[in-house]
């Protein structure tokens, strides 16, 4: 049995994402955030108390599948089940390309944001910083022109197939969304995120969470829950 530990709309949200792509069956485990607070039990599965929290494969052979980092359960998923859909083989001209737009999703473009989110709405007021927000906001907005350059000819970053790369990039342009700075995305990128969020695995995803948030009396996610 998969299971996941899910805060809704925060990075947690990657491999929800992946796992309706993916049609799989697992748990979804609602928390309400920060869960280091409002859930104690949850250090005992996670000490860290950051979210996600991904197990599979409890009593398999070689033991359980345990892992925190969101990038990386969605390529583990898309390598362990997805090899026609999400996954693009070692041998496959893509494959250098399909890693570098796994981790830059997380590395690239959704540290600076996080930085954006302290610094307009996290910090107390005589704490926050407009200048370090602004110029953390135009690096992410730099950086997305690589993304820019590569759905401007092809209808996701891989080609013509969409991949666990293309999850973990349409995160952080969700991040952004939440923020306000999808209003700079360049026209390239706005019909891609348009496309992403038109994927039924996405929308999946978007009713599943919100249907487990109520039935398991776990609030929505605000802004300040996507660090």
């Amino acid at each position: 049995m998969i299971t996941l530990y899910h805060c809704s709309d925060a990075r947690s949200f990657r491999p929800l994402w992946a796992l309706e792509e993916l049609g799989l069956v697992y748990q979804l485990k609602m928390l309400p955030f920060p869960p280091r607070v409002h859930a104690r039990d949850y250090l005992r599965i996670n000490p860290l108390g950051t979210i996600p929290t991904f197990l599979d494969g409890e009593g398999r052979p070689g033991g359980e599948a345990r892992m925190t980092e969101s990038a990386a359960i969605v390529q583990y998923l898309a390598a362990h089940y997805g090899a026609d859909t999400l996954d693009v083989p070692i041998r496959d001209a893509r494959y250098a390309a399909y890693l570098n737009w796994m981790h830059f999703g997380e590395a690239t473009l959704t540290f600076p944001q996080t930085l954006v989110l302290r610094y307009t709405r996290l910090e107390p007021p005589e704490r926050r910083q407009p200048q370090v927000a602004d110029d953390y906001r135009r690096w992410f907005l730099a950086r997305l022109r690589a993304v820019d350059a590569a759905v401007s000819d092809q209808p996701y970053l891989c080609g013509e197939a969409f991949t666990a790369a293309d999850i973990s990039v349409g995160y952080a342009l969700l991040l952004a969304q939440t923020l306000g700075i999808d209003e700079s995305f360049p026209d390239a990128v706005r019909a891609y995120w348009d496309r992403l969020q038109g994927r039924e695995g996405y929308r999946r995803a978007r009713r599943v969470q919100a249907r487990a948030a109520a039935e398991q009396g776990v609030g929505s996610t605000q802004v300040a829950d996507l660090l």
